[in-house]
């Protein structure tokens, strides 16, 4: 197959390049002028159930990298099944930003990422806390912390953010991250 842009090979990267070169359109204007100012856009994540660590500059002068969206693809499988689903750009967008805002080079650390239907159903079936239709089944939701900045900060940035959902949850040390509707709980 001939490249449809040099790089990507496959229309599924092709197409989801497209997506993600859409995904400043869900910041607001102050955030997307800084984020499109730069010239990288980096992760350092560490799955806390697997012990994988990826750290990849995923998108380069305006462009998302396939190979770098697949490593973090892997990374934030669905651990108990291994199944493995493409993880929204702007998710990884909001992230790279939340970082950016917190001045912090420690990974992210990774509670949850992608959730096949099943897993999803099995935590719904034992937690009134995981919702049914969960943005995690579609790889728009992350659980994550932050080492080094407390929880509560961490909320309460990506919450002026105003870009998805943020959930909080101090007992279990960790904030949801979507990219749904902004809303907060």
């Amino acid at each position: 197959m001939h490249d449809l842009i040099p790089g990507m090979t496959t229309r599924r990267q092709f197409l989801r390049a497209g997506l993600g070169a859409c995904a400043l359109l869900a910041f607001p204007a102050a955030h997307a002028n800084i984020i499109s100012q730069r010239s990288e856009k980096r992760l350092d994540m560490l799955n806390l159930h697997t012990g994988e660590r990826v750290k990849a500059t995923y998108w380069v002068q305006g462009r998302y990298i396939p190979d770098a969206l697949q490593s973090i693809d892997r990374v934030l499988r669905d651990h108990r099944s291994g199944e493995q689903h493409a993880i929204d750009p702007r998710l990884l967008d909001l992230m790279e930003y939340l970082r950016y805002r917190m001045g912090r080079v420690q990974p992210f650390h990774i509670i949850s990422g992608y959730r096949s239907p099943a897993t999803n159903a099995m935590l719904s079936a034992n937690s009134n806390g995981v919702a049914t239709k969960s943005l995690h089944m579609q790889g728009k939701a992350i659980d994550v912390r932050l080492p080094g900045v407390p929880l509560a900060t961490l909320r309460k940035v990506a919450i002026s953010l105003n870009v998805g959902g943020v959930g909080y949850y101090p007992k279990s040390d960790f904030i949801h991250l979507d990219t749904g509707t902004p809303r907060n709980w």
